[in-house]
């Protein structure tokens, strides 16, 4: 089990640093021009928060439990992740986009394995 809780960090860490990156290195109107639209309702801090959010999630997955500094970070930087989709779920709702909240689910649910697995049983 600790492997795969390790490939899922790995993985969502992937994912995350890329979203965070494209957010934080795009103005908001690129953004919405490339299909996020939500970014044109709020402002350019608020987008590069979230941005922010996502690179220091995703960095709160591997390095803390790979330099064996803080492990207890890793589930506390996944239940942050679950907050985060969470929040980007209901931005979704209220705009109507469903197929949104369902890429919001396949993150939010691997974060929450992550969480429950390394606050849990499978703890560093």
């Amino acid at each position: 089990m600790d492997v795969f809780l390790w490939i899922v960090a790995g993985l969502l860490a992937l994912v995350f640093l890329a979203a965070g990156v494209m957010k934080l290195s795009r103005t908001r109107q690129q953004l919405a021009d490339s299909g996020l639209g939500w970014a044109a309702q709020f402002g350019d801090g608020t987008v590069r928060l979230i941005g922010a959010a996502e690179v220091a999630g995703a960095a709160g997955l591997i390095l803390p439990a790979l330099l064996g500094i803080a492990a207890v970070l890793v589930p506390v930087a996944a239940l942050g992740l679950v907050v985060l989709m969470s929040g980007a779920a209901v931005v979704h709702a209220r705009r109507k986009e469903p197929q949104m909240i369902v890429a919001n689910a396949l993150l939010l649910v691997p974060a929450a394995v992550v969480a429950w697995g390394r606050f849990g049983p499978y703890a560093f």
